[in-house]
Order: structure tokens, then sequence, then C-alpha cells
């Protein structure tokens, strides 16, 4: 079953903060992984593999380099989960 865009921003914002320790509401879809959530490169690797298995879908390393905000890694699955 395709998860809705609210459905994976509510996802990602559980997964950031097991990760993190970041509130989920501190997770919003225009926020920089990097910039705003202060999320290294390491955090980052956990937060795709744990999106992966929660969403059912596969994020290649190469691609992970264009998920620089909240919203691009929603954009992402929500389309990952249609292919």
């Amino acid at each position: 079953m395709a998860h809705s865009e609210a459905d994976v921003l509510a996802g990602l914002a559980e997964i950031v903060n097991e990760e993190t320790g970041l509130e989920t509401s501190a997770v919003e879809a225009s926020k920089s992984f990097t910039d705003d959530l202060d999320i290294d490169s390491i955090s980052m690797m956990t937060i795709v593999v744990n999106a992966e298995k929660k969403f059912g879908v596969k994020i290649p390393d190469d691609d992970v380099k264009d998920l620089v905000t909240v919203q691009d890694a929603v954009d992402y699955i929500v389309k990952a989960q249609q292919a």
C-alpha cells in the first residue's frame, strides 16, 4: 500500500527523532537535513536505511546526495512507491 505524502512526512519525522533525538515537530518539509536539522552523513545513511524499511522502497546511495530537504525525501519516497 502506498503511503500519502503526509504519512511519509510523519514517518520520516519519527525516523529522524529516533536517530537524532530531534522533536518530530521540528522535521518540516522545508527544512534542510544538514543546514536546518544538523544531520551528518552517517546519521543520514541510517535515516535512509530506516526509511527504506518503513516505506518498502530502495534509495540508491547515488540518489541520497539529492535529498537535500525533507520535502526532497518525501517526494522521492512517494514516487518510488509508485514505481
